[in-house]
């Protein structure tokens, strides 16, 4: 039977922080098999882990979350830093854990973590379900390097985030830690594992054709358009006003989308920055976009209010416990560091929804700027401005 047990710690000194959440997370632990890590970018992250591997010696895995975590007891931030940690405690499950830092093939790097994390388990099989986190940047290119070893097995998870989008983030994988690459946990268990994945966001009726891209995340035209122009028009901006990274905050509430082949899942695409540096193309009015996309496939403006996009946590958590056959035993939830930029000082109402749909049982909230899941029959994939969120069945 699967246990979790959270563990948190402000402590301005990092090592004791470290110290404080293992201690805390671990306790009563008989059998605990991983734990996933959370801190701030502000902490000194090899002493936040020293510390939690001077009260444990369980495998670690996890990154930098922007602003803060969420677990029951509230939102957990301070000027020095936090530190946030889920424990899994169960005799009847394996884990296997692995990372690689960035190169220069990144599908030949997703190939060769999945190897190690299924070494790692002493196995030589495929996991019932794994979680991932990298940087944001080539993460779609990891994922199919891993999915090339493993198959399409079920994945959740998100990428490092810091608190400026400065590149400040960091990943951690046991005593290793870094900025550019990708770790893994490659769970096998006969335990449930459900996730939901969603922007929770309205689609509107503006959409358009792709019909030109450069190095995969650069939108340069919809419909032969100009797309910072195209996005002007639909969002009822100038094109003026959301040069640069002002683009960033405005498309927040007003992002793009494209569907996955059922029209189970809407992947959301955060306009990043609106750029006017020259290209060889019709238009320099280009979109920076945080995720992959490609030309001949339709996108959609979303749109949704801040009211909307707190009330979406607990409702996906809800929709999470609604798909557990079994009773729960702890919510992973990973959520989209822009909408929680978004939602401000009005954070606690998050938590308070997530206390109520939690219905006490264990979780943990992350704040992270790629998040990565599928829904029903749709493929994993990567998606912004998004929540996965996942719940561990007792059995």
């Amino acid at each position: 039977m699967l246990k979790s047990k959270i563990g948190y710690s402000i402590n301005a000194d990092s090592y004791m922080a470290g110290i404080e959440t293992a201690q805390a997370a671990t306790k009563d632990m008989s059998n605990a098999k991983l734990g996933l890590l959370y801190t701030s970018a502000q902490n000194d992250i090899k002493k936040v882990v020293a510390g939690v591997q001077s009260a444990t010696d369980i495998p670690v895995i996890g990154c930098t979350s922007s602003t803060g975590i969420i677990v029951p007891d509230g939102y957990i931030t301070s000027d020095n830093g936090f530190a946030g940690m889920m424990t899994f405690d169960d005799s009847n499950m394996t884990i296997g854990v692995a990372y690689h830092e960035a190169g220069h093939n990144a599908r030949e790097i997703g190939r060769k973590v999945a190897i190690k994390a299924v070494e790692d388990a002493k196995t030589t099989r495929a996991p019932a379900y794994f979680y991932m986190v990298a940087s944001p940047k080539e993460e779609e290119d990891y994922l199919m390097g891993i999915q090339d070893v493993i198959g399409r097995v079920p994945m959740f998870g998100g990428s490092a985030a810091d608190d400026t989008i400065e590149g400040n983030w960091k990943i951690i994988c046991n005593d290793k830690i870094f900025s550019d690459g990708v770790a893994v946990a490659f769970f096998y268990t006969d335990n449930e594992i459900v996730t939901s994945f969603t922007g929770a966001y309205r689609e509107t009726r503006n959409m358009g054709l792709i019909t030109e891209v450069e190095d995969d995340r650069t939108l340069v035209t919809i419909d032969n358009v100009s797309a910072l122009k195209k996005y002007a028009n639909w969002a009822n901006k100038t094109p003026a006003s959301i040069k640069g990274n002002k683009l960033l905050k405005a498309s927040v509430l007003k992002p793009l989308g494209v569907k996955d082949p059922l029209g189970n899942l809407t992947v959301v695409r955060h306009p990043m920055f609106g750029d006017d540096m020259g290209t060889k193309t019709i238009s320099d009015d280009v979109i920076r976009l945080g995720n992959k996309v490609v030309e001949g496939t339709a996108i959609v403006q979303l749109e949704a209010t801040v009211d909307e996009l707190i009330d979406s946590t607990g409702q996906t958590l809800k929709d999470v416990r609604r798909q557990l056959y079994n009773e729960p035993a702890a919510y992973v939830l990973v959520h989209c560091g822009g909408r929680r930029l978004e939602i401000g000082e009005r954070i606690e109402e998050v938590h308070r929804q997530l206390v109520r749909e939690a219905r006490g049982v264990p979780f943990i909230m992350i704040f992270t700027f790629g998040e990565y899941g599928y829904s029903e029959h749709s493929a994993n994939i990567c998606g912004g401005l998004m929540l996965s969120f996942t719940g561990f069945g007792k059995n």
